[in-house]
């Protein structure tokens, strides 16, 4: 069972988190909300949790398809519920964008897999209520952004 440690460390609500292995995350609250813009938001930490987990999938099981995948890069966006307590994410759209030799027919069916199938992270937010959408862009290797 994994065990994380959270302390506060930077004002009232400037957290840090630290796994087991000694990885450690910064968390804070809004400007708003009385933070001080210390590290992420919960709330965009289950986004990027979300990316994470699905990168995972994606790339492993493009790997057993002999697929080269030279780069990878998701955009993740969230749309939380307005007016409510607790506010949970409503709509995620995500794009996919893979940089190299890559059948499109096999991302595809790579990135609907790990949406619909194996990330935890994307069941535990659908369970939840939240409509999760996509795009998968594949992209010659010689394109790759910073």
């Amino acid at each position: 069972m994994p065990k994380i440690k959270l302390s506060r460390v930077n004002g009232d609500f400037g957290f840090e988190a630290t796994d087991e292995n000694s990885h450690t995350i910064r968390m804070d609250s809004s400007p708003e909300s009385g933070g001080q813009n210390f590290g992420v938001r919960p709330m965009q930490m289950l986004l990027m949790g979300l990316g994470g987990c699905s990168a995972i999938d994606v790339i492993a099981i493009l790997k057993k398809q002999r697929q080269e995948v030279k780069d990878y890069q998701m955009i993740i966006n969230g749309d939380r519920e307005k007016g409510k307590e607790p506010s949970l994410w409503k709509e995620i759209t995500i794009e996919f964008h893979l940089y190299g030799d890559i059948d499109e027919d096999k991302a595809a069916k790579a990135v609907e897999l790990s949406i619909n199938k194996y990330c935890s992270v994307a069941a535990t937010l659908t369970n939840a209520g939240a409509a999760i959408k996509w795009k998968v862009f594949v992209h010659p290797a010689k394109a790759i952004l910073n």
